[in-house]
């Protein structure tokens, strides 16, 4: 393993008997440890870490400033950002390796405005490519983020010579800088590692951050702002007995060899979820409405997220927001479902919580470790009026099926092979020479997604509507799908002609083949 890798090989896990338990030799010998069936509702085993996770609510939670960019005009802003190796101090006692934008996990968060463009110049210090999805973005394809568009390491000949590069994309050397138009709906947008076979041990290792994307639409309503919006990013991972992160590559080097171990191809489990990078965080808050601006970025793991005690009087939340930004008209909400890559923009109101009293962001389908999210600590009254929700937060137009010009059906489906699972599409896997679907820009479609397991199916370059769903219009991004399930979205092709994608958000899935070229002509 290279010196900058943050990835631990598995060995010498501890394999100490528990419900579930199973231990099998990794590729140097230990044993990994990991448990199935220990969290109802995720599909795949629980990887244990080698070390005592963190202590729950002794640190504060983050809450990252806006990045600063390096250069304003009349109408963009122009950042620079470096992938490289860092350290973070996630565990009590030990730092922890981690690939970072700019060394960090996460990332910086930024924050833009309809109507202005920005660009991101991005230089790559790791010892591997990487390419950067802005998630939710509507965005050119030469800025996508497509999988084959590498970056390649800076500083050495050909990006180093030893990576598996697929062809069908754009090699840039070093750094790139991605365009940003960012003329749409303000939302709750993400970024991320791409690199075609692997997005999941990158994003694992840290290579993800947050974007805040606003318009004026969405001020007018009087939303709680300034330290009254919190976002949050959550996702989960496993540690070794070093404070490594751990994760089950078949090649810890990330250079050759895509894939995971078989035990963990329907998707890879932590046992520690982390909120900004802490683990169950502790935040002072005061008795008023806060928004929180919340991202599962998860490889796998699927979340309901609720409070450990109700107010005395109606539901905790006030769901907002979706992918997409604004929903048509506020929801009260007890709990709500995210599976990776989804988020959601809702307004907590602590007004009837006496003061001193905590109250507990939680996972309500986690388990020890998976549960709690993020302590909040009532320190007194607030100084401004409790946020009360109007009837109708936007209009959105709702698009008509009788309107729809075709439907199209995709078929997400596990298939076993000699050397393993895949996981195909339309039994498919991804090819970059094959274009799956070619809508006319403007035209609108109906997609009718079913499955065979779990999957979090994303579309780039696109909002869409989720076709039969109960409950406020809006629009997504994602869309999650059960065993067995059937779910059908229609969109608009509005946005840049070009090549984008359409896949899984499993990240192991996404890196086994479960994706798909389509092409707005």
């Amino acid at each position: 393993m290279t010196a900058a890798s943050p990835l631990l090989v598995l060995t010498g896990c501890d394999d100490r008997p528990g419900p579930g338990r199973r231990s099998t030799p990794s590729p140097r010998g230990g044993p990994v440890v990991y448990e199935t069936g220990s969290e109802p509702g995720q599909l795949g085993p629980v990887l244990r870490s080698q070390r005592t996770r963190p202590t729950p609510y002794v640190r504060p939670l983050p809450v990252p400033a806006p990045a600063r960019p390096i250069a304003v005009t009349a109408t963009e802003d122009v950042y620079e950002v470096t992938a490289r190796p860092g350290t973070v101090r996630i565990l009590d006692d030990v730092d922890t390796p981690v690939w970072g934008y700019d060394g960090g996990f996460p990332g910086p968060l930024f924050e833009s405005r309809r109507g202005r463009s920005m660009r991101v110049r991005l230089r790559n210090e790791l010892p591997v490519p990487t390419v950067r999805h802005l998630h939710g973005g509507h965005t050119p394809q030469e800025s996508d983020g497509y999988p084959l568009d590498y970056i390649l390491p800076a500083g050495t000949p050909h990006g180093g010579g030893s990576h598996h590069l697929h062809p069908g994309g754009r090699v840039h050397h070093g750094e790139f800088e991605y365009v940003y138009p960012l003329d749409q709906r303000a939302g709750l947008l993400w970024y991320h590692d791409h690199r075609m076979d692997f997005s999941g041990p990158q994003v694992w290792q840290g290579l993800v951050g947050l974007h805040l994307h606003r318009d004026d639409e969405e001020e007018a309503l009087g939303l709680p702002d300034g330290d009254h919006e919190i976002p949050l990013l959550v996702c989960d991972r496993s540690f070794g007995p070093d404070g490594q992160l751990i994760y089950p590559s078949l090649d810890p080097e990330l250079a050759t060899t895509p894939g995971v171990r078989t035990e963990f191809a329907n998707g890879v489990l932590g046992d520690t979820v982390l909120v900004n990078g802490v683990h169950a965080p502790f935040h002072e808050v005061r008795q008023g409405s806060y928004r929180l601006r919340i991202a599962i970025a998860s490889n796998a793991r699927h979340y309901r997220i609720g409070v450990d005690r109700l107010p005395a009087d109606g539901e905790p939340f006030t769901m907002i927001g979706t992918d997409g930004g604004l929903m048509s008209r506020p929801m009260l909400v007890r709990s709500f479902v995210l599976a990776p890559a989804e988020r959601a923009d809702v307004v907590v109101d602590l007004s009837g919580y006496p003061v001193g009293a905590t109250v507990r962001l939680q996972n309500l389908s986690g388990g020890t470790g998976t549960t709690d999210l993020v302590e909040f600590r009532i320190t007194g009254p607030d100084d401004r009026p409790a946020w009360r929700a109007p009837a109708r937060l936007t209009e959105i137009e709702r698009l008509d099926p009788a309107d729809a010009v075709r439907t199209r059906s995709f078929f997400f489906s596990k298939v076993p092979t000699a050397n393993g699972p895949t996981f195909q599409i339309s039994h498919h896997l991804f090819d970059p020479d094959r274009v799956a679907a070619d809508p006319r820009q403007g035209d609108i479609e109906i997609w009718e997604f079913t499955t065979d397991q779990q999957h979090p199916v994303h579309v780039h370059n696109c909002h869409f509507q989720v076709l039969d769903d109960d409950g406020p219009l809006a629009w997504k991004d994602v869309v999650s799908l059960g065993v067995n399930d059937r779910r059908r979205i229609i969109t608009r092709f509005d946005s840049y002609r070009g090549r984008y994608l359409l896949h899984c958000h499993n990240l192991e899935h996404e890196d086994m083949g479960m994706m798909a070229n389509y092409e707005i002509r």
